[in-house]
């Protein structure tokens, strides 16, 4: 219990100290990599938690597909940060009101606070036995049972994001020839066969 105490502490700082870091370094790709370093580190805290499934899903997902994705962005698109920085007091006033309502939603969350007790009581569900059943089959279970319309609403968000990141991004050159399908579709399918000779060309 002292080493499973001692790497829960050690784990934490990490995962704090690289959060920090994330919201106050000056150099974006610092912020992508202590990015990666924290979910690293709450990859670290699932598995003490005996929740092995989420770590890895943390670590693929997080640290190998949208962590480097905004790495990569960030270092091609080359933006002008200190540009960025000067209207920062223009936006002060929002960014103060976003943090407050944040800080009163940690409070009203560590506090154990509450707008309907009796809604949790009715919300939760019976922790399988881990002997039973494996970590990755219990969270299947209650997550395509009692949870699967949000699951469902929550992908359709996804999907419409995509969309409309595509269609905003979308922009027609008139030079560049573009692939027209229902021109494809619609061609004749007649080949026509010509007898070439040896040694020449058509």
């Amino acid at each position: 219990m002292i080493i499973h105490t001692l790497f829960f502490y050690l784990f934490s700082a990490i995962t704090i100290a690289s959060g920090l870091m994330v919201v106050s370094a000056r150099n974006p790709v610092h912020s992508v990599l202590f990015l990666i370093l924290a979910f690293f580190n709450a990859a670290g805290l699932f598995v003490l938690l005996g929740a092995e499934f989420l770590a890895m899903l943390l670590v693929v997902v997080y640290v190998g597909a949208v962590a480097v994705l905004f790495l990569f962005v960030v270092m091609m698109l080359d933006v002008d940060f200190v540009e960025l920085r000067q209207g920062f007091l223009q936006y002060l006033p929002v960014g103060a009101l976003v943090g407050i309502v944040l800080l009163a939603e940690l409070l009203i969350g560590l506090s154990g606070w509450t707008f309907a007790p009796e809604a949790i009581a009715t919300a939760t569900s019976p922790i399988p036995n881990p002997a039973e059943v494996s970590n990755t089959a219990a969270i299947g279970h209650l997550l395509y049972t009692h949870y699967i319309f949000f699951f469902q609403v929550a992908g359709f968000v996804l999907l419409v994001a995509m969309i409309g990141a595509i269609v905003l991004t979308l922009r027609h050159k008139p030079n560049v020839k573009r692939q027209v399908i229902a021109d494809q579709v619609s061609r004749s399918q007649k080949v026509d066969m010509h007898a070439v000779k040896p040694g020449q060309g058509v």
